[in-house]
């Protein structure tokens, strides 16, 4: 019977989250505002260590992978050319174009401003109770919940793991970006961020408090 309104509840949260608007959507709708005038974006590169080298701003912001050709043969010895996406990534910042291969990159959409205040800390959750109870029906609801965007805060960090900034919002939604090496999408009430060869945590607020 507890099992029984665990679901019903869960179902129910989701009913609610389709009601507030998918943040999935807006980011589709993002996706193509950040090709038009008008939208500009704060373009910051770091080194290993998370030291910022460089800044960039601009509108009409693009981003590309190189594609690589690769030769090889079939189970007949026939040539085959096949190809994948290179480590190197094309921007294009109003009609100029530089090329990176290595370094952290992110794109922040203008206005989207970093927590200045976040704080490193353990975490520890102590809430069994509910969903929180039964990890196959959470898995279910947080996954519809991402889609959604949920309140959470975004730690990035270099990629041999220092910490470089954080960013927090009301509803958080991540997609992995077709054709884009190494890159994730993420849209923070409403507005882009884009992270490139870099680590980072998606933490729920939740377990924040």
């Amino acid at each position: 019977m507890k099992q029984k309104k665990i679901i019903i509840l869960a179902i129910l949260v989701m009913a609610a989250l389709c009601l507030t608007g998918c943040e999935w959507l807006n980011s589709e709708v993002t996706s193509l505002r950040g090709k038009l005038k008008g939208v500009s974006y704060n373009i910051e590169l770091y080194d290993n260590m998370g030291n910022k080298f460089q800044t960039v701003r601009g509108q009409n912001i693009d981003m590309e992978g190189n594609k690589v050709e690769e030769i090889g043969y079939d189970s007949s010895g026939d040539t085959v050319t096949n190809y994948s996406l290179s480590s190197v990534v094309t921007i294009t910042i109003d009609g100029h174009q530089m090329e990176t291969c290595g370094s952290t990159v992110i794109f922040a959409e203008e206005g989207l401003e970093k927590d200045v205040d976040f704080i490193e800390e353990d975490i520890k959750s102590t809430n069994t109770k509910g969903m929180g109870g039964v990890t196959s029906i959470a898995k279910i609801v947080n996954n519809y919940k991402n889609h959604f965007g949920k309140p959470s805060v975004v730690v990035i960090q270099s990629q041999l793991g220092v910490p470089i900034c954080a960013y927090s919002g009301n509803k958080v939604y991540w997609e992995i970006p077709k054709n884009l090496p190494k890159t994730t999408k993420l849209s923070i009430d409403g507005k882009v961020l884009y992270i490139h060869r870099a680590n980072f945590e998606i933490i729920d607020k939740a377990l924040l408090d």
